[in-house]
């Protein structure tokens, strides 16, 4: 646009006092506190301001609500965005729950198996320990049993011949 079709300010607000003035000097509606105005003047008067208006004043405008639109847009991915993160992080506790369940669970189960391999390692123990005493008692009895059985041989024995001289 070139600069001689920008419109001064001063075309505008004279405009504007024009319409203002307009308003002003209405003719009452007896019996009324409304006014009698030309429409067909006042809509001409309104169709002149605007056309009036600079181009970046409408182009400002467009962009005002482009912003707006682009920013609703923005607003409702962010909120898309944010529920799917929210429900991804909401199976996350759930996933973890689940997770420090089984871990507690698996410790539980660690631990009653440690128990029961205890438990078994010292009746194993025990159980060796009573077969080992009889086997030493079983040997003490061998031995008493050798140690008599060679005392008898022993004094079966015939005394030595005398050794001539």
């Amino acid at each position: 646009m070139s600069e001689e079709s920008i419109p001064e300010i001063g075309e505008l607000v004279e405009m504007l006092d024009q319409l203002e003035t307009a308003i002003r000097d209405a003719k009452p509606i007896p019996l009324s506190s409304s006014v009698r105005v030309e429409q067909d003047e006042m809509l001409e008067l309104i169709g002149s301001i605007r056309a009036a208006l600079p181009e970046e004043l409408r182009a400002a405008r467009w962009m005002v609500r482009e912003r707006e639109a682009f920013i609703a847009r923005t607003n409702e991915r962010a909120h898309t965005i944010l529920d799917r993160a929210q429900q991804k992080a909401s199976e996350m506790v759930s996933e973890s729950r689940v997770l420090a369940e089984a871990v507690e669970e698996a410790n539980v189960l660690v631990r009653n198996a440690e128990g029961e391999a205890r438990r078994i390692r010292l009746e194993a123990e025990d159980l060796a320990d009573d077969r080992l005493q009889q086997l030493e008692v079983l040997f003490r009895n061998l031995v008493g049993q050798v140690r008599s059985a060679r005392s008898q041989y022993h004094e079966a024995r015939p005394a030595p011949p005398p050794v001539p001289e």
